[in-house]
């Protein structure tokens, strides 16, 4: 474990003339990051479902944003911004998530949670690749470690429904699509990365109406938001290696400063991660083969 216990948002390199993709960056650990980006001199495009409430979180933050209605439990929404988009993206941060909410299914008929923290933005950004320049993150959970896929029910059509195991095979699925992502790109000669960050337990709002949230009460094991976006932010801007795990420093990947990890080791198969990709290229009905 390579520790990077000193490094802070000060410490972010001059960002002007980047463009920062950030998606669920209204509110918590996106909007923190996002106003990070902007104070470092980039130019970031906030991708939310509420753009009247994005604006009013920005209102009184220094630099340049861009507002843009994104969906990623819509794939009609997503594909609707990545049709909007031209020129470059340097950094594109898969942020928006939810965490041990009910059953239920997207306009796409889809399941609501594995759509927004994995379908989604598996689909944005095989869409957007063509113009992304330096990385994608993609933010994931130390709970990956509990994570089952079930490659012939991704969608949880034929299981029993549980809010908590949907939960950590979706971030259990980033992982992986990380590790075939960036198996892609090496394979085409990009200099394109793909990069996970785990924030660890972070004090936001995220599973303010589950019952792991009990957590949150106990400061001493979780990070503040401030210090959970670091991981982002560390994993969006600094040299490390292609699928790169950046996740805190303390026992357990719980809290602590940014420091690169190691993934469970069920997300490092590199056979289950193509089948997966493939499985979730037709789940979204995507040429992303």
């Amino acid at each position: 474990m390579n520790s990077m216990t000193s490094w802070t948002a000060n410490d972010l390199p001059d960002l002007t003339g980047r463009t920062v993709v950030i998606t669920g960056a209204g509110r918590g650990l996106g909007l923190i990051t996002a106003r990070e980006f902007a104070r470092a001199g980039a130019h970031v495009v906030l991708g939310v479902r509420d753009t009247d409430k994005a604006r009013h979180a920005i209102a009184d933050l220094p630099g340049t944003f861009d507002i843009r209605p994104l969906d990623v439990s819509d794939l009609t929404s997503v594909r609707a911004f990545a049709d909007a988009w031209s020129g470059d993206i340097d950094i594109l941060i898969n942020n928006a998530g939810v965490m041990d909410i009910p059953a239920a299914r997207t306009t796409d008929g889809l399941d609501l949670q594995t759509t927004t923290n994995y379908t989604g933005p598996f689909l944005l950004t095989t869409l957007l690749l063509e113009h992304i320049t330096d990385r994608v993150v993609h933010v994931t959970s130390e709970l990956h470690k509990q994570g089952r896929i079930d490659l012939h029910d991704l969608d949880w059509r034929t299981r029993k429904h549980n809010g908590m195991q949907a939960y950590q095979a979706s971030k259990l699925a980033v992982v992986l699509f990380s590790l075939e992502l960036q198996r892609r790109l090496t394979a085409a000669g990009s200099p394109v990365r793909s990069v996970l960050a785990s924030p660890g337990i972070a004090r936001t709002s995220l599973a303010a109406h589950s019952r792991s949230n009990v957590i949150n009460r106990f400061t001493f094991l979780t990070n503040a938001p401030e210090r959970g976006a670091l991981s982002l932010l560390y994993a969006a801007t600094q040299d490390v290696p292609g699928n790169s795990y950046v996740g805190p420093d303390g026992i357990g990947g719980f809290r602590g400063s940014p420091a690169v990890r190691r993934q469970g080791k069920a997300g490092l198969d590199p056979v289950l991660a193509g089948r997966l990709w493939d499985a979730t290229a037709d789940l979204v009905g995507t040429v992303a083969r």
